[in-house]
């Protein structure tokens, strides 16, 4: 299960990323390089009034249905980490009613979050609820779409479902770096700053021996560790001035 991951403070006009200084949307609720919050939202109102009861080959036919609709004939791929949607390269829309279950979850989390990284929101929140539910209908979940979940949970200001998410990773992987990271975002979301610290101190507790393993995943999104590792210094640096 491979993809881009993508998911901060307003300051008027322009808006960078808090933790990683990287150029958002003024739209945007998640820096789509490190993944930091940037406002606090709302968990509820995007579940309301939308038809998610649907299952099996009904929902595979609405996502078919609808990626097709939204995609065009072209349509822009996944952003990588630190890449501008200008420079996003183009590709043909595949078929996607041959697409297996796996790459649909995964094409739909890129498209949630390539369009929060084009300030697209509400096109963002539609797709959100099918992002998930696509990922729910796995057999088999690995780290990786674990991880994946979290951060669509996260983006959904679901901070309880991400928090899940860390906990069956880390019992799979006590170490997983994935695990600290969704822990820290969600603690963080849910404003509870000396948990979430833990978080960021065993992110770094840990990070020279797990990125030795050279996990695929952690290949993959190498930019949001780099990045989540800059915010995690801040933090702990900024906890030990303050002497907490």
């Amino acid at each position: 299960m491979r993809c881009h991951s993508h998911s901060c403070q307003l300051d008027s006009g322009a808006v960078n990323c808090r933790a990683c200084g990287t150029n958002l949307a003024p739209t945007a609720k998640f820096c789509h390089k490190c993944g930091a919050q940037v406002a606090r939202a709302a968990a509820a109102g995007w579940r309301a009034g939308l038809p998610w009861g649907v299952a099996g080959v009904a929902l595979g036919a609405l996502l078919t249905v609808l990626l097709l609709r939204v995609g065009g004939s072209e349509e822009r791929g996944a952003v990588p980490d630190g890449a501008s949607e200008a420079t996003a390269p183009r590709s043909p829309l595949p078929d996607i009613s041959q697409m297996s279950p796996e790459e649909r979850a995964t094409r739909l989390y890129n498209r949630v979050m390539t369009l929060h990284t084009q300030g697209k929101a509400d096109s963002a929140e539609f797709f959100l609820p099918m992002a998930i539910q696509a990922y729910a209908m796995l057999p088999a979940l690995d780290v990786d779409a674990r991880y994946h979940i979290g951060v669509l949970e996260l983006t959904a200001g679901n901070a309880a479902a991400a928090l899940a998410q860390a906990d069956t990773i880390r019992r799979a992987v006590p170490t997983h770096l994935f695990a600290f990271m969704l822990r820290a975002r969600a603690l963080d979301l849910e404003r509870q700053s000396a948990g979430a610290r833990r978080a960021y101190g065993e992110f770094l507790k840990n990070e020279t021996a797990e990125r030795a393993r050279q996990r695929p995943e952690y290949t993959e999104h190498a930019q949001n560790l780099d990045a989540f590792h800059e915010q995690a210094t801040q933090v702990i640096r900024g906890a030990s001035k303050r002497g907490a």
